[in-house]
């Protein structure tokens, strides 16, 4: 199964689950006393979701798993048929309760009896048990953990970002830099408080070298009289925030965990002090969380900033005093430097001319990401040979082994804190094909046309609920 395959899968079962638990559902499975049959398949399934996530990561290595996930994944478009159908003939009940003049005309679309749709549907709900439970039976065999850790448990597989840069292997962000350090240094405040620069792209596009360039700046060293560097990532713990921030402008380790003390002793550092804090690659759109972090900062002096880098505009709304600073693709050429740094530890290909075409030709792919760039450039190091270049070239970016850099773990992050529909729409973007130009209208239509909106509705038509959809993934950089 490639990525996206095993995306919808993870998405199917977790929206099997949520029909399962539907009010209307339940209501005719009551009526059609197959109500027990629903609560078994139900609680199989969260057995199966409880181990997906192993699943998914063991079926590279493990043909097995591999053929395991294939075999659920056709069983849960049946799971997911037979639901539909359901749905479908509660309708059809519904409409035959209501007046005859209400439906004159539509008798003869509508006449099967339940005696048929029960003795049709009867012997698929013995199929899908049985294969359901054959399902449950190979798991047990394939040494399968449950994620007990919860959601964000094992999401991140990248190290934590840290303060330091070489700035000698960073090209093309001399202007973005300039930008940055124009509002730091500004004297004056735009808000009451402290004045927070959003740093807006999709993952690979350097928003964390950015914030790294300008923290070590030496105009910015002299410039504020503390700084700290916090990566927040997926968990937005107020306590270890704080803690951290402590801890770097102290040069102690903080031991409490007392959220009170620790914002106590954090404001009387901060007390008459121009501070400079960057928050790197953060998630979190809890304004509560955001509040209760920044109570503290409130004592500083002046001209103190926060720089946040963020995947998501919505995170950018949410803390902005400054312009939101959106972080642009590096040109061809800048990614070529990238590239050739890491691949041949030099900006050119003066001493390996052979090279010069494939290498061009694979920095295209790159689509101006240094991360991208780097890590294809990481797997080429101390390879001269044309073939393994090439290997590369004509290698999907998928395909390429994770262990070998951070791409894979960068961009399954932002798609793996998506909600479960934005998941499913998203993954059905993959169809179209490469270099395809998104049209909102087409896009949405086509998702209603497969029914990803029609099961979302709350007073709106599904027109408006794509159009949010749309946006919302628009906003996290997905488009």
């Amino acid at each position: 199964m490639s990525i996206i395959g095993e995306a919808i899968l993870s998405v199917s079962v977790e929206l099997l689950l949520k029909k399962l638990t539907s009010a209307e559902l339940l209501q005719f499975a009551r009526q059609e006393q197959i109500q027990g049959d629903l609560m078994k398949w139900e609680r199989i399934l969260l057995k199966i979701h409880a181990v997906l996530e192993d699943a998914e990561e063991k079926q590279t290595t493990k043909k097995s798993v591999k053929i395991w996930l294939g075999e659920l994944q056709n069983l849960a478009f049946d799971v997911e048929d037979i639901l539909d159908e359901f749905e479908t003939e509660a309708l059809r009940k519904k409409l035959l309760l209501e007046p005859e003049a209400e439906i004159e005309g539509r008798t003869s679309i509508l006449s099967p009896g339940s005696s048929e749709f029960n003795s049709m549907v009867r012997s698929k709900m013995e199929e899908i048990s049985v294969r359901l439970q054959d399902i449950v039976s190979e798991k047990n065999n394939l040494d399968l953990n449950e994620n007990s850790m919860g959601r964000s448990g094992k999401v991140r597989e990248t190290l934590p970002t840290t303060s330091l840069v070489n700035e000698a292997k960073v090209y093309g962000r001399d202007r973005d830099k300039e930008a940055i350090m124009q509002l730091l240094l500004r004297n004056e405040n735009v808000s009451d408080g402290v004045d927070v620069i959003p740093i807006v792209g999709m993952g690979g596009v350097g928003k964390t070298t950015l914030a790294q360039l300008v923290y070590n700046d030496v105009r910015v060293k002299e410039h504020f009289d503390l700084r700290a560097w916090v990566c927040v990532s997926d968990d937005f713990d107020v306590v270890r925030v704080t803690k951290t921030i402590l801890s770097s402008i102290s040069d102690v380790t903080v031991e409490d965990s007392d959220l009170n003390l620790l914002q106590v002793k954090l404001k009387e550092k901060l007390f008459r002090k121009k501070f400079l804090f960057v928050l790197d690659d953060v998630w979190s759109e809890n304004y509560d969380n955001w509040v209760v972090l920044c109570r503290p900062f409130e004592a500083s002096y002046p001209g103190s900033r926060i720089i946040l880098t963020t995947r998501n505009q919505g995170v950018s709304s949410m803390v902005a005093t400054l312009p939101t600073y959106l972080l642009k693709e590096l040109s061809n050429d800048d990614c070529l430097c990238v590239f050739t740094q890491h691949a041949l530890g030099m900006q050119d290909f003066s001493k390996h001319g052979n090279l010069k075409k494939i290498g061009e030709q694979i920095v295209k792919r790159c689509n101006g990401l240094p991360l991208v760039a780097r890590t294809l450039g990481g797997l080429l190091r101390g390879k001269y040979d044309p073939n393994d270049w090439e290997d590369i070239l004509y290698s999907k970016l998928w395909d390429l082994p994770e262990e070998g850099g951070g791409i894979l773990p960068a961009l399954r992050l932002s798609y793996h804190y998506l909600p479960p529909h934005l998941k499913r729409c998203f993954a059905y973007c993959s169809l179209f094909p490469k270099d395809y130009a998104f049209r909102k209208e087409e896009v949405i239509l086509l998702w209603m046309a497969v029914g990803f909106l029609q099961h979302e509705i709350t007073g709106k038509r599904m027109e408006d609920l794509g159009h949010k959809w749309f946006q919302d993934l628009q906003s996290k950089s997905f488009f």
